[in-house]
């Protein structure tokens, strides 16, 4: 073991520590939302050519050496590298989450402690990066763990795929003789090639068709290590470089780096082509190298303070976003100043996990013959804390299915009155003048909640559950029928999400009714005639979707009446979104032009008025302040401004009746969380399904004008 430090040692270069010193302060400053650093997340980038880099050097070290890979050995050294200091802090995440996190965000950090204790974080990312659901929710205190899981993969792979080469050349030689090193070499390019290629290709492609999924899949990144590991082979012809070309190639690279970390910017489809400017930087400082001499940068790179920080690299970027997702919980939005000084708090932690477990497992005699032991309960002691937390810490909130079971069913007669005796839930105990009705005043207590907060987010209408929601990805039409499939007279409700919520409210009216009630939702995406953005990136697929669904509606499958719901959206003509007065005016134009297009094509057409947007998540503070729910409660002014341009829109319109039943979601003046019993939101802005469900009698009476 020793000798192997040694020779560790005498391999050691100092330009390379300082890269990772460059890499983490780029993630740590970028982390802290400073403006000028928009890209600070290329730090990452960065970490990924030099883990490829030093990987495979190791590698073809000991191949070359001694003919063969130790598969056991070599994943031995990185679960002593790696693995002790993630347990430690993904133990401590679970703390932090217990102490700081709301309780509505306690299970999705288990399983998010659960996914990075078997280095699979990045495809849970992944997954939810794609799910509409999830989209907008707050970011995990384990975010950061995509990047470990992405590199543990890589090592999964790339081992193999070395002994696989020298087992071609060992079974070729057998027939030609002894391999030369230049063929050698060959082979493992080819082999590096046959990954990094594809890889390239398939993130140059996947950033461009679903930029949030591309960022976590490890099939994005693995050209990125590879591109570490070719250097890595290539290594000793580095070495002959003239030195004003390295010294060349050695600034340059920094400046790639750092210029990376100021112009790009997170709207930009990445990784794909734009993370080749971080990439080919870092490549191109350690492609410099010893060949540059005191010309290069290796002379700044190798400063004690720079070495230090680059030492502490792998602790700090564990540390940072775990405190500085509790800081934000704790204290609400950070400032840049604010963001700084945790992160320089995270510098304690970050040396005492240093000092006290990295190095000491690292360099230990003891550790080298259990690296398995040492592996299993690295791995298991985080994913049983967070098993164990789940269970006893936050026992599973009833099912809103499972609270709503004992409520007697709501049954709409066609007159629009709810059954005689049924009791009132909901929006029920509002009486016929909301705006008069004490029942709508913010109080600090309630008796009985519907649903718990905790299951909020379950609270989903059918359209959720029957996958009848689009995805932002998608474009095809995806008709879902409710209430009688086999009536002569057929609503359609379409729009973004938004709409959806409404279902609940208009299932008991289509079934009292006999309507077949269709639904076209997809998620973002309002039923509207200009393009529009999402994640600042034209939505291409809501433009397209838009299409298809006026020439359906227009067509052969036209409703006796269309009931249109969702956000208001600014519209982007150009690619751009129009923003300030002339947006305002556009945003207005646009649905106002979309709504009278379908009423000039013979459409009884209906809007429904959005909802108050709260613009706070209600369940997460509802959970946090059971005893003071008037801390929830938001203005009603100020919720209903968003809407306001769909009323001004609909004015004078001829065959188009815009509904506003927000005096039976805000009767009062400042917005009540809970109201009858029942949780209002499920997030930010969309009404639980046993809410909606309770405005179905009033959603019944601003439908009888339409079917008199």
């Amino acid at each position: 073991m020793r000798q192997q430090e040694r020779a560790g040692r005498s391999a050691f270069r100092g330009d390379i520590e300082g890269l990772r010193a460059l890499a983490v302060l780029l993630v740590l400053v970028g982390h802290t939302g400073l403006a000028a650093l928009p890209g600070g997340f290329v730090g990452v980038d960065v970490f990924f050519v030099i883990s490829g880099f030093l990987i495979t050097g190791l590698l073809v070290k000991e191949l070359s050496e001694t003919g063969r890979i130790s598969i056991a050995g070599f994943y031995a050294r990185r679960v002593r590298r790696l693995l002790p200091a993630a347990a430690v802090v993904l133990v401590a995440s679970l703390v932090l989450a217990y102490l700081f996190l709301p309780r509505l965000r306690w299970s999705s950090t288990g399983w998010d402690v659960v996914a990075s204790g078997l280095y699979v974080m990045n495809w849970r990312l992944a997954e939810q990066a794609v799910d509409y659901l999830q989209a907008d929710e707050a970011p995990s205190i384990l975010q950061h763990f995509w990047s470990l899981a992405v590199e543990e993969q890589f090592y999964l792979v790339w081992p193999m795929l070395l002994v696989g080469v020298t087992w071609t050349l060992f079974r070729s030689s057998r027939r030609t003789g002894p391999t030369s090193r230049r063929r050698f070499e060959r082979r493992l390019l080819i082999g590096l090639a046959l990954v990094a290629l594809p890889s390239l290709a398939w993130s140059i492609h996947l950033s461009q068709a679903n930029p949030s999924q591309a960022y976590f899949h490890s099939t994005t990144r693995m050209w990125e290590l590879a591109l570490g590991g070719g250097l890595a082979i290539l290594s000793h012809h580095l070495t002959r470089l003239p030195r004003w070309l390295a010294a060349a190639l050695g600034w340059g690279g920094v400046a790639a780096v750092i210029a990376a970390g100021l112009i790009i910017t997170p709207d930009l489809a990445f990784p794909g082509y734009t993370a080749l400017l971080p990439t080919l930087g870092t490549a191109a400082v350690i492609a410099a190298g010893p060949a540059a001499g005191r010309a290069g940068p290796t002379a700044l790179l190798s400063l004690a303070p720079i070495r230090l920080i680059g030492a502490l690299s792998y602790s700090l970027y564990l540390w940072h976003w775990p405190l500085l997702v509790a800081a934000e919980a704790q204290f609400g939005e950070l400032t840049p100043a604010q963001g700084a000084v945790v992160v320089a708090l995270s510098f304690v932690p970050a040396a005492l996990t240093y000092w006290l477990v990295e190095n000491p497992i690292r360099f230990s005699l003891h550790f080298p013959h259990q690296a398995a032991k040492l592996g299993a309960a690295a791995t298991g002691i985080p994913v049983v804390a967070a098993i164990l937390f789940q269970l006893t810490i936050w026992p599973p909130a009833r099912s809103p299915a499972d609270l709503t079971a004992a409520m007697p069913p709501l049954t709409v007669t066609t007159t629009g009155s709810a059954e005689a005796g049924q009791p009132t839930f909901g929006a029920g105990v509002l009486g016929d003048d909301p705006r008069s009705s004490a029942a709508g005043e913010p109080a600090d207590r309630v008796e009985t909640m519907t649903p718990d907060p905790l299951a909020a987010r379950e609270d989903l209408p059918a359209t959720y559950r029957e996958r009848c929601l689009l995805q932002v990805t998608e474009a095809a039409l995806k008709p879902c029928v409710y209430g009688d499939p086999t009536s002569n007279f057929t609503v359609v409700l379409a729009g973004d999400s938004h709409a959806a919520h409404w279902l609940p409210a208009l299932q008991p009216v289509a079934e009292a009714n006999k309507w077949r009630l269709v639904t076209h939702i997809k998620g973002s995406c309002p039923v509207l005639s200009e393009p529009i953005l999402y994640r600042d990136k034209p939505f291409d697929t809501c433009t397209e979707w838009n299409e298809r669904l006026r020439t359906a509606l227009t067509g052969t499958e036209r409703p006796q009446l269309l009931i249109l719901s969702s956000l208001t959206y600014y519209p982007a003509p150009d690619g751009q979104a129009l923003t300030g007065a002339a947006g305002q005016r556009a945003r207005t134009q646009a649905m106002r032009d979309t709504w009278d297009r379908y009423a000039q094509a013979g459409l009884r057409t209906l809007v429904i008025r959005d909802v108050p947007y709260p613009g706070i998540d209600v369940p997460e503070c509802v959970s946090e302040n059971r005893t003071k729910l008037t801390r929830c409660a938001v203005p009603r002014a100020e919720a209903l401004r968003l809407s306001e341009p769909q009323v001004e829109a609909a004015k004078g319109l001829k065959g188009v009746r815009l509904v506003d039943l927000n005096d039976s979601i805000c009767p009062a003046q400042r917005c009540a969380p809970v109201i009858g019993g029942v949780l209002i939101y499920r997030d930010q802005g969309h009404l639980t399904a046993t809410y909606a469900r309770s405005l179905a009698p009033r959603v019944r009476d601003a439908l009888r004008t339409e079917l008199e």
